[in-house]
């Protein structure tokens, strides 16, 4: 196990920097036992999980310290009480119709795609409304475009499918990419940047930044 980075500690929460390729949590078997949970608990014993990302995405994750701490943080994220904001850099170039690059959003429902898991799909009839709201991070070089991200929702790989479904997936995406936009990174261009939420114990809102590693 590898040391971790924690941008915030106190006696209630943890914020910590998960790598891209490191699972939040334990997987099945003996070889996915290495994760981001398992570490913070060899250093922290009563940190719990609260929420997480998917193994192939980097950035921001909270953890609680004490059953206490995670029942009031699993509060804030039920509440909508959390704002988490990613970086990603997708395929094609996307043009922001909103002026002063403000938010867009897409609302598409989403499901897990039972026989094609651990894949999620846009579907009208079985899926849960899925929000996602998007605006520019730089201007598009033509053939890729830099998007900040904001989960509205979230649902298994929202991100990821939300634009997919626009047509434009994330880069180095294995799941939902086609192989020559998994080719053009050798990892998924996404990472939770920022992460604003009340502190456990106080309630006082309190905003961390993580700097974009690609």
């Amino acid at each position: 196990m590898s040391e971790l980075d924690a941008i915030h500690e106190d006696e209630q929460m943890l914020v910590l920097e998960k790598p891209a390729g490191l699972l939040a949590v334990p997987g099945r078997g003996p070889d996915k036992q290495d994760c981001l949970s398992a570490r913070a608990q060899a250093r922290w014993p009563d940190a719990l999980v609260v929420h997480r990302l998917d193994m192939a995405t980097s950035g921001l994750v909270v953890m609680a310290r004490g059953l206490q701490a995670q029942r009031a943080l699993g509060r804030a994220f039920e509440q909508r009480q959390v704002h988490k904001r990613y970086t990603a850099v997708v395929a094609g170039r996307l043009h922001n119709p909103m002026p002063d690059n403000g938010w867009n959003t897409i609302d598409l429902p989403l499901t897990i795609d039972w026989p094609n898991r651990p894949r999620s799909i846009v579907s009208a009839e079985l899926g849960k409304p899925s929000t996602t709201r998007w605006r520019l991070a730089a201007p598009s070089d033509g053939h890729t475009t830099r998007l900040e991200l904001e989960p509205v929702t979230g649902r298994t790989h929202q991100l990821r499918v939300h634009l997919q479904a626009i047509g434009h997936p994330i880069l180095g995406d294995a799941l939902y990419a086609s192989p020559e936009q998994q080719a053009l990174s050798p990892r998924l261009l996404l990472h939770a940047h920022e992460l604003e939420l009340p502190h456990p114990l106080h309630g006082a809102k309190m905003r961390f930044y993580s700097p974009c590693p690609f």
